[in-house]
Parts: C-alpha cells; structure tokens; sequence
C-alpha cells in the first residue's frame, strides 16, 4: 500500500468518505508541519469543516517552535568595480564546497568581470577548485583570522565537519551559501533511506548496473565497497567516513548569514559581494547577524506575473505534458509548483519560462516546514466541495497519487530542515 493510499484507506458511508480524506491530509500536516493558519482554514473551508482540528494543531505548532526572526536583505546589483585594495589591507576570504553539486562555487562567478577584482580586495587563502590553499595552512593560523568563509553543501561525511568546524574557528564571519548548506539540498533526501549509509553503499557500489556489472566480473561471490581505512605498502590510505545522517551547515557550526538558491542568483550573489566591500574599504556595518541575504518578505507566487485564480485541481501534470499557457498561473494549469510555499527573492525566472518552482529558495519566515506547507496549499485546492457530490474517496486517492515522488518533491531542498527529519526502521518491540 503505497504512502497515499494509507492517507485515505479507511472506507466509510459516501457521506463521509471525502471528509475522512481530506481529515487525514490536514492531521498529517497537523501533526508534522509548522504551516501557516491561514492556509489550513482554506483546507478547512474546502473540506465541509472537515479539518478544522487542523487549524489548532498548527496554531500550536507555531506557538511552541520558538522561531527565530530573521532579517532580510533585498537583492540588488552591486554597482561599480572594486577599486584596489582597502586602505586597511586585504581581508582573508575562504571558500569551501562540502556535499554539493559545485554549481555553488561555479555561480560565484556569476559577478562577471567583478571577479578580477575581488582578488584585490581579498587574500582567497582557500578556494579548492581555484586556489591551492591547503588544510594545514589554514589549522596554522590564528583563530579569527579568516574575515569571511563562504561554504557551499551540507554536511554529508567525516572530511565536510572537519573542514567546516576548522572554518568556523579561524573565521570571523561564516556565510551559509546557496540551499544545500542552508537547508541540506539533494544531499540530505539521502536521509529518507530507512538503513543509513550501508543501504546507500551496498546499493551504489553493488546494485547499479555498471557496478553490478563490475562485482560480477572481477569480484564474483565477494563484492568490494571502498573502506575508511586501508593499509598500503605506502602507508595508511584513508577516505572519509560517510555519516547516516546529512546535516544543514548551521546544524553544525554557528552560521552568520545565509545565502539561499539552487544555485543562488546573480543578483543575490553581488548583494553578498556588496555587504563584505562596504564593510572592507568603507567600514559600513556588516547586516545583523543572521540575516537572509537576497530574499523577499514574500512567497514566490507575489513576484510570479502569471495570473493564478485557484482553480480546483483535478489531476497533476508534469511541464512537457501541458502545452503551457502565457500568463497563466501553472498550478492552474495542472502544473506541481511550490511557489505558494517558498520565499520570493529569485525573480521568479523559472515560472517566467513555463518551468513550475521546485522550493529552493525555501520556506518563508512564517513556517518552518515548506513541503508540509504546500501540502497544505495543494489540500485546499482539491475539488472536494459541499457541490461536487461526485468527488469521491477514489476520485482524491487517484488525483494525489499523480505525485510521483511527494517526499522528493515537496521536500526537493529542505530535507534536512524538517520536522520529518529522516526515515526510520521499526524493529520488533520498539
């Protein structure tokens, strides 16, 4: 029995079947979601009341998760070439790329000729992919320091703690850059697997085709998976140990300010860049601490121009299933789009083109939980209203089981943020 069918598996008189469906969507938000009131009333309303319990038990959800209020910086360009260097002398700056993709560190250079520049402002003492700056260089020197460490991915293995609680010690300001060190990314979906880092190695290195392909010719009956340790001729050959569990940056080390976006967006990037130049050659106070940098106040649906009228969904569609309208709303076109549930602040390019949001800009101030929050949003939107007596049980377990992936989807980018946290395996007794 599949996750949904779970959700609305009960079966009772007709009367009833569409409250009890709907009732299950709304606790499970309930219970592991800190939504928003207003979005599980509109599931209330569209329900016949049938989730109105929700309300109370996100109401308290937010009451009780004491979440901090953090500052906002608008995106904006940066403006002229750095000119030389500070009157007080170069800063230290380190770049660092842990469990990520390296689209983080590519986009840096999305500041354009800006970049030729930046070498007069700084000291790169570490950029691994640009620089040869090395971790005994950096354990040598004095706490304190590094001015800034930028450092890109989530922290997936023994090397990435390592390296990002040395950063932290040797640098006056740490920023947490782009969704992966922000909110876990793609690394932390790794969480959902019920056995951890065995599961993962066994399937990679045992399972996939070519590495199947590879066992059962050179290691027939006796498959290899690479160790943390092994004891060469040479001397020791070690790797890093993989952990169970993958981590947001600020879950390990105190983090300063944070960059959001898969990867982050030009305009957000020479905001970063504006905040360390005013505070190196003019002394102009750095933002407070924590602020977000390149964000809006609001979602990502209040900067979309297409033009949404919540239309009742009635099946789900992927992009190239859709011969996508200008100016139309994608959710209103059948189309999964998170925008309802993630910050604004990218410019919306994706929904601009026809492409729905996938959340990596995460959630806004108001909620901790994005993908329970859409679920929210998406719940609202189902045509189980008091005048459509023909929208059955059946008829909303075969519209949400359209969603390929609803963990995958609805948590793409914030995984490691939330309350779900990571699957676990029941054992007999416990």
């Amino acid at each position: 029995m599949s996750f949904l069918d779970k959700l609305f598996k009960k079966k009772e008189a007709p009367a009833a079947k569409v409250n009890e469906a709907a009732n299950k969507v709304a606790d499970g938000i309930g219970k592991a979601a800190n939504s928003t009131v207003k979005a599980a009333e509109n599931v209330a309303k569209a329900a016949d009341g049938a989730v109105k319990g929700a309300v109370d038990k996100v109401a308290t959800a937010i009451s009780s998760n004491d979440a901090k209020v953090t500052h906002t910086l608008e995106a904006a360009d940066l403006g002229d070439l750095l000119p030389g260097a500070p009157s007080g002398g170069k800063i230290n700056l380190a770049i660092y790329w842990a469990a990520a993709c390296g689209g983080c560190d590519v986009s840096i250079l999305d500041v354009n000729e800006r970049i030729l520049t930046v070498g007069d402002m700084a000291n790169i003492v570490m950029w691994p992919v640009a620089a040869d700056g090395k971790e005994k260089d950096i354990a040598a020197m004095n706490d304190g320091d590094i001015t800034v460490s930028i450092i890109s991915g989530a922290v997936r293995n023994s090397e990435n703690e390592h390296m990002v609680k040395l950063l932290r010690q040797k640098s006056k300001l740490v920023v947490a850059y782009g969704s992966c060190a922000c909110f876990g990314g793609s690394p932390a979906l790794a969480n959902l697997v019920a056995d951890g880092k065995d599961e993962i190695l066994n399937y990679v290195y045992t399972k996939t085709p070519t590495s199947a392909n590879f066992q059962e010719t050179y290691h027939k009956g006796n498959p290899v998976i690479p160790q943390t340790s092994y004891k060469a001729p040479e001397g020791e050959l070690t790797l890093p140990v993989l952990y169970d569990t993958v981590k947001t940056l600020d879950q390990v080390i105190d983090v300063d300010y944070y960059v959001p976006g898969c990867p982050p967006q030009q305009e957000t990037i020479s905001q970063m860049l504006k905040a360390v130049a005013d505070f190196a050659y003019k002394g102009v106070a750095l933002p407070p601490k924590g602020t977000t940098i390149g964000i809006t106040t609001k979602t990502l649906c209040d900067e979309c121009p297409r033009k949404k009228e919540n239309a009742r969904i009635t099946e789900f569609l992927d992009p190239y299933q859709v011969n996508v309208k200008d100016g139309v709303c994608l959710m209103d076109q059948g189309i999964l789009c998170l925008g309802a549930a993630t910050i604004g602040g990218c410019g919306a390019k994706c929904t601009k083109v026809g492409q729905p949001c996938r959340g990596c800009y995460g959630p806004t101030a108001e909620v901790q939980e994005q993908g329970a929050s859409m679920f929210t949003a998406v719940a609202s939107l189902l045509p189980i209203l008091d005048d459509d007596p023909i929208c059955d049980e059946e008829k909303i377990i075969k519209i949400v089981s359209e969603i390929k992936d609803p963990l995958g989807y609805f948590y793409a980018f914030t995984m490691g943020k939330a309350l779900i946290k990571k699957a676990v395996k029941e054992t007999g007794g416990q």
